[in-house]
């Protein structure tokens, strides 16, 4: 319990930043929508997309290459070496596909930002309810505690192709 709460709590700082830029653009993308000037709205979409992309690479940079650093940040320093080996198992597995999660996230306010609440609300209840607590509690029947670590990077990425679909449909 106490690695998945690190993993949460680091988790919770990025998805942090990320709504920090997003919160940035929403009124620029909310007044454009509302001039009717769509160029300007996909310009801001995709320069958006690009930061929240650059801050999932360095949160995977860091949860890949520096674990063992970010779970002695969180007081780990004085556990014993399986729970560092967890710890390090865990981050490198649940944080897997966290480009997506940003992305993901990023566009989910953007369509709140948008006016398109129903789009926002459906891919946000499939990230966390269908595909979250979904493969939380299908995956460990098949690859036990292991499974619960794979259903974050497995629900980024099928939530990140559907969000892929929405945007492409309606704002190419």
């Amino acid at each position: 319990m106490a690695v998945v709460g690190i993993v949460m709590k680091f988790f919770q700082i990025v998805i942090s930043v990320v709504v920090g830029l997003i919160a940035g653009c929403i009124p620029i993308i909310g007044f454009n929508m509302g001039a009717k000037l769509k160029d300007r709205v996909v310009k801001a979409l995709q320069l958006l997309l690009i930061c929240e992309t650059i801050v999932g690479i360095i949160a995977f940079i860091l949860v890949e290459f520096f674990p063992s650093s970010i779970i002695n940040l969180f007081g780990a320093s004085t556990e014993s070496i399986y729970y560092k080996e967890y710890a390090v198992k865990a981050f490198r597995i649940y944080l897997a596909l966290i480009i997506f999660a940003c992305i993901n996230k990023a566009a989910f306010i953007c369509l709140q930002g948008m006016g398109k609440v129903l789009e926002s609300t459906i891919l946000s209840v499939i990230r966390e309810v269908v595909f979250g607590v979904g493969f939380a509690l299908l995956l460990p029947y098949w690859f036990m505690l292991d499974g619960v670590l794979y259903s974050m990077p497995i629900s980024d990425l099928i939530t990140f192709i559907v969000t892929c679909y929405v945007l492409f449909k309606g704002y190419s």
